[in-house]
């Protein structure tokens, strides 16, 4: 059971300047997280976060970092202060639901293999659609473009009950991602120097090249607001996702393909580049060569971290899409998940 020891399970959530989400998801979190640790680690919030969690939650465990630090090193620096057997690393803006625990730590426990897990993450706003950050599981394609079961780029689907399975992935959504302790430890915790974005899918990656499996559970479903830390159209929102993709791509992939994998996301990147450029979102289209050039300025450190990604083990073929997700997407017009047409052999019983 969950609840047999508070050192089992913690649950720890990020916070900056997000006293409205604590506000109206924590008392959720604690009402259905009987018997685990509820830690919120503050990211130097200059809003009333504290001082609200200090007299409405005291039995809330506070960790502050003395500076805003992203999302990896902020969690980085409060793991190493919690004790537990599995951490859940929750968004401030997830609502969760009473059997949302049960089911994962269930499954965890049954397969020491596995390292991590995510659930169903549906869309607060549209509580019958899923949710652009995980939906029902992460996938990529040969390229390094993610996606998921549920939402190809910004096509999402409505939940039907059609992921309702319990299967592995290859990564597992940083708003809701339950993680062994050990694994995480293993792995060196989360990028650092990816502050924010795609961060969950390095460390996904970095775990199944250990001989880890990152799984999806159906059986246990949130909601998440998303969108909370930086708007959708946000220059430094693309900047970090277009340096830490070809970071992600040059950390984790073999030597045997690495440069022409990407020496094409160079090229397509750039082309999305000119499309923000032509349609008017011009600090967009200089974000995308900034994140180029700050990579290649950067290299002897992402050279280092690339010398420390272990290659040991082979990833599952069924869990890398083979052809060019861009392709299919804005070529061929298959918007959603079924029309990709990947085996479902990996799907375990329901």
């Amino acid at each position: 059971m969950v609840s047999d020891s508070a050192s089992r399970v913690a649950i720890v959530i990020l916070n900056w300047n997000g006293q409205k989400f604590l506000q109206q998801f924590l008392p959720v979190v604690i009402a259905h997280s009987p018997g685990c640790q509820v830690v919120v680690a503050d990211n130097a919030s200059s809003d009333n976060s504290i001082l609200f969690l200090q007299k409405e939650f005291p039995e809330v465990r506070l960790i502050l970092n003395s500076e805003n630090l992203g999302f990896c090193e902020g969690y980085n620096r409060a793991m190493r202060q919690v004790k537990a057997q599995y951490y859940v690393l929750l968004n401030s803006d997830v609502e969760v639901t009473p059997n949302w625990l049960q089911p994962i730590i269930t499954l965890m426990d049954a397969d020491t293999n596995i390292a991590a897990c995510q659930p169903k993450i549906k869309s607060y706003a549209k509580r019958q659609y899923f949710e652009y950050a995980g939906a029902a599981g992460g996938l990529i394609d040969y390229l390094g473009y993610p996606f998921c079961r549920g939402r190809i780029f910004e096509s999402i689907e409505e939940d039907h009950g059609q992921y309702n399975d319990t299967r592995p992935i290859f990564w597992a959504t940083g708003a809701c991602l339950f993680i062994r302790a050990e694994a995480y430890w293993q792995a060196q915790g989360l990028e650092p120097a990816f502050f924010a974005h795609m961060e969950e899918i390095d460390l996904c990656w970095r775990l199944q090249l250990m001989g880890y499996k990152i799984m999806y559970c159906g059986h246990s479903e949130i909601f998440h607001v998303g969108g909370g830390t930086l708007p959708k159209n946000s220059p430094r929102k693309t900047y970090l996702n277009f340096r830490n993709g070809l970071a992600l791509l040059y950390k984790n992939i073999g030597p045997d393909n690495l440069y022409k994998i990407l020496l094409t996301r160079i090229v397509l990147d750039w082309v999305a580049a000119i499309k923000f450029f032509l349609t008017g979102y011009r600090q967009d289209a200089a974000a995308v060569f900034r994140a180029h050039w700050h990579l290649w300025q950067n290299r002897k450190y992402w050279q280092k971290r690339r010398a420390q990604t272990s290659h040991e083990h082979k990833i599952c073929p069924e869990l890398i899409y083979p052809r060019s997700l861009v392709g299919e997407y804005f070529i061929n017009n298959r918007r959603v998940y079924p029309q990709l047409n990947i085996p479902n052999r990996a799907a375990l019983p329901a």
